[in-house]
């Protein structure tokens, strides 16, 4: 079994309460391969610049990332930077440097075609199409998307919803992306898209699985102290799919027990400042943290 995820490395430009921070490690894809990578073989397919640090391709390496699929391009790495107010109620984009992403054209390696789990990850869905059409017959697939391309992009996104396993978005995204007026009403609509998974993603504020209609609800793990809260979502997804690669079988049970693993790994994200959070975590850890969601939800 094997997890391979499509997205983006990047190099972000951080504003946080405790202080400012250049060129920490991040894109979607990186976040997800250090937490997937806990549990379960991962392989990126990504485009870095000629400015990526080798620092950071030794980490992931370090973890068991294979990244035959990562080309490098003579110019500068995706940069995003952001700005996070005290007590992380939102945050602000400053910029957005797409640099040798623009050119992403993902071209999967031959021996990675028959991955078992795939993530497409927050990318152009023509881009997500692109990799379906190259990858043959995953056991499961699913896609994360953003605002940006159900605004932008939308009938692209809604053929590629329709090839998929599941979805990932959050609680703003399904109401965006289905104007129902609730998230309930919205997850029932993204289903008769086409996924029969739908997972939203709701920060502090826990996380909904739906499989097939049967609504789940796993709280987050508490953490005394947040530092840097991006990419804890794609963090939240590497855990999921790790925890379904592993799973014998695809029912609601291994994934009602994937979505408490999404919530540990996730918790660790928001610990440490950049994709570096995740690069110590052990399985022993995640143990620890799917306990303590056990206490939460069964306090006797």
């Amino acid at each position: 079994m094997t997890i391979l995820v499509v997205g983006s490395m990047a190099l972000d430009d951080l504003e946080l309460p405790s202080g400012t921070f250049d060129d920490v490690l991040g894109g979607s894809a990186t976040h997800f391969a250090f937490a997937a990578s806990a549990l379960a073989p991962c392989r990126i397919v990504a485009i870095v610049g000629s400015d990526f640090p080798a620092r950071s391709l030794r980490r992931l390496r370090s973890r068991g990332v294979a990244l035959d699929g990562v080309v490098h391009r003579d110019g500068p790495t995706f940069r995003w930077g952001g700005c996070y107010p005290p007590g992380f109620c939102g945050r602000r984009s400053r910029y957005t440097r797409l640099g040798v992403f623009a050119r992403f054209a993902p071209e999967i390696p031959q021996a990675w075609r028959r991955s078992s789990t795939v993530l497409l990850g927050n990318i152009s869905p023509v881009l997500q199409a692109r990799v379906l059409d190259q990858v043959r017959r995953p056991r499961f697939t699913a896609i994360d998307t953003m605002n940006f391309w159900i605004a932008g992009e939308r009938d692209a996104l809604e053929s590629v919803v329709r090839r998929v396993d599941a979805v990932f978005v959050n609680d703003e995204e399904v109401l965006q992306w289905t104007c129902a007026p609730t998230i309930f009403e919205g997850i029932d609509l993204l289903h008769r898209k086409g996924p029969w998974v739908v997972v939203v993603k709701r920060g502090e504020h826990g996380a909904y699985l739906s499989c097939r209609g049967a609504l789940t609800f796993v709280p987050a793990v508490p953490v005394r102290r947040v530092v840097d809260p991006t990419g804890a979502g794609d963090a939240f997804a590497g855990g999921f799919l790790a925890a379904v690669d592993r799973a014998r079988r695809l029912d609601g049970p291994a994934l009602r027990d994937a979505l408490r693993t999404a919530a540990a790994l996730a918790s660790f994200a928001v610990e440490g400042i950049g994709a570096d959070a995740m690069a110590r975590v052990r399985r022993v850890d995640i143990a620890a943290r799917r306990r303590v969601l056990s206490r939460l939800v069964r306090p006797d």
